[in-house]
């Protein structure tokens, strides 16, 4: 068994590689319990760093939120290697005016209807892990084989 190891990322790397998906997931507390939902998302920089924006059915449990994680991740299962960028922030609404301004300039483009609900992750804190691998692994696992 080859085992891995972790390494710390920095907040440009953090920031880089939540750019490479537009799936994503946020939690939130509901009911003293935590809520995980899949997302699509938009990272967007403005003057103080980035912003993740998500579009949501209006009423629904990330709409009513005021704090939320926010999570994307990149995993390799047959090298057991991958990242995660974890986002916590203040989460808002995206005003109607705003939406019709630029909304086409930041849109998470949802692949689910009636997502009219337009909300910006402010973050507070961003963190990240790579796990790598020990030792090279070759590119094709025999067990794709068996």
């Amino acid at each position: 068994m080859h085992e891995g190891f972790l390494e710390e990322l920095n907040s440009v790397e953090c920031v880089r590689l939540l750019g490479h998906s537009g799936v994503g997931r946020v939690a939130v507390v509901v009911d003293d319990y935590p809520v995980v939902v899949p997302v699509n998302y938009r990272v967007v920089k403005v003057d103080e760093g980035v912003v993740v924006i998500v579009r949501t059915q209006p009423g629904s449990v990330i709409d009513r939120a005021l704090q939320v994680g926010f999570q994307v991740d990149g995993i390799d299962a047959a090298r057991r290697v991958g990242w995660s960028v974890l986002v916590r922030g203040l989460l808002g609404h995206i005003d109607d005016a705003d939406v019709a301004l630029i909304g086409e300039e930041i849109d998470p483009e949802p692949w689910v209807a009636d997502r009219r609900s337009w909300l910006v992750v402010r973050p507070t804190a961003m963190t990240g892990r790579r796990l790598r691998a020990t030792e090279l692994q070759w590119a094709f696992s025999l067990r794709g084989y068996l």
